[in-house]
């Protein structure tokens, strides 16, 4: 093989990462230098201390760069029927102008992905989810009138979080933002392009996502923290994240479920019912991906109980095995941090049917490392009923300015 040859493979099977339209302002303020690929973006696990990125979306506000979450735009004739054939909840009720919560699953009733379903003008959708779907949109959009086409690259996305962040908002001229109720959209001029606000995030607490044209990107930046800089605004990364997402009882696909399409094992995926995601499950509509399957479920019985854990002591549970009274394992803590709000050590857990019921002994296997020496405990479990953080604040409408 000749050098150009080898050259040729070399550039083959190497793996593009691509930087967001938000890198020049990101990078310049990643002073710990922690990065991870997401989707083949740059993307920063924290920028100076995770803690304190933390506290700045529970005590003021946090920007985070949105813009590798993978979005779909959906158009046609047949947008809303190909959308109701794909997803459990009934999309006709997302209005336009609206956002809605939901998931879509295979012909077993098992879960492939989650996401958010945005009804951005009559007709005009926009789904964005963790995994890339473009495959499975486009299986399923056989027969229907539709335009499926993958914008992710061509929108870029912020997530402004926390108290004030609605006064950052109406600071940098987006009039009236504060009247938006939880998980709807604005749309705002700035800088003479179109921005659009939704009042959604992945955090639990008062806060809102930002999508503009990347070439207006920097600018959209700038504004930001020139007008936060008086409410307390930083960036974060993903670190901060995950202990917020977790507070709320929010779920992470390849986390706490793994796709349906991406499993080996059957018995490794979910369905919505096993991820605490029924209320997202609409038989009131006549045909939807798993609905004879979903309907079989529920005269049945599920496998699983999806359920939120307030372990005792500090040593989070990560990945730790699930133990009833008689110490037989009945299940596995999906995500686990301690909560420095609720100050409490939390957990999210897939456990085996029936446990998981309010009142049920449940015991955490722990293991953690002190100098070279690893640790076991056995932690009591109780299981909350409620998220560990849901402010009022969330949902107050008008949004207070804090």
């Amino acid at each position: 093989m000749s050098v150009k040859e080898a050259m040729g493979c070399k550039e083959h099977f190497r793996k593009a990462v691509w930087e967001t339209p938000f890198h020049a302002r990101t990078s310049a303020l990643n002073i710990v230098n922690q990065w991870h690929a997401w989707k083949d973006y740059t993307t920063a696990d924290a920028f100076f201390d995770e803690q304190l990125e933390y506290a700045a979306i529970r005590n003021a506000c946090a920007v985070f760069d949105l813009t590798p979450m993978t979005k779909h735009l959906i158009t046609g004739p047949d947008a809303l029927a190909f959308l109701n054939r794909l997803v459990t909840r009934d999309v006709a009720k997302i209005r336009p102008g609206m956002v809605g919560y939901t998931i879509w699953c295979d012909d077993n009733g098992q879960v492939i992905d989650d996401g958010t379903i945005f009804h951005l003008r009559e007709g005009v959708y926009r789904l964005c989810s963790q995994e890339r779907q473009l495959d499975w949109l486009t299986r399923n959009a056989f027969g229907f009138d539709v335009t499926i086409v993958e914008d992710t690259h061509d929108v870029a996305g912020l997530a402004l979080q926390g108290p004030t962040s609605c006064a950052v908002l109406k600071a940098i001229g987006c009039t009236g933002v504060q009247n938006l109720k939880p998980f709807a959209i604005g749309f705002f001029q700035f800088h003479g392009t179109e921005l659009t606000v939704s009042r959604t995030g992945f955090t639990g607490d008062l806060g809102y996502e930002l999508w503009i044209e990347p070439a207006q990107a920097l600018e959209l930046w700038d504004a930001l923290f020139d007008k936060g800089k008086i409410h307390g605004i930083r960036p974060m990364g993903t670190h901060a994240l995950e202990v917020a997402r977790i507070e709320a009882g929010f779920l992470a696909a390849q986390v706490d479920f793994h796709p349906a399409d991406q499993t080996i094992m059957a018995d490794r995926s979910r369905s919505p019912f096993e991820l605490d995601l029924g209320r997202l499950v609409d038989f009131g509509k006549p045909c939807f991906n798993g609905r004879r399957a979903l309907l079989a479920e529920q005269a049945k019985g599920s496998r699983y109980r999806f359920v939120r854990l307030d372990v005792e002591g500090n040593k989070p549970a990560r990945s730790a095995y699930i133990y009833d009274k008689d110490k037989n394992v009945v299940g596995t803590v999906t995500s686990a941090e301690w909560s420095p709000s609720a100050k409490k050590n939390i957990a999210l857990a897939s456990l085996h049917m029936p446990w998981g019921r309010p009142g049920d002994e449940l015991w955490a296997e722990i293991y953690y490392q002190r100098e070279l020496k690893w640790y076991k405990v056995m932690a009591r479990c109780q299981v909350a009923e409620q998220p560990f953080w849901d402010p009022p604040r969330k949902r107050a409408t008008p949004a207070q300015d804090y």
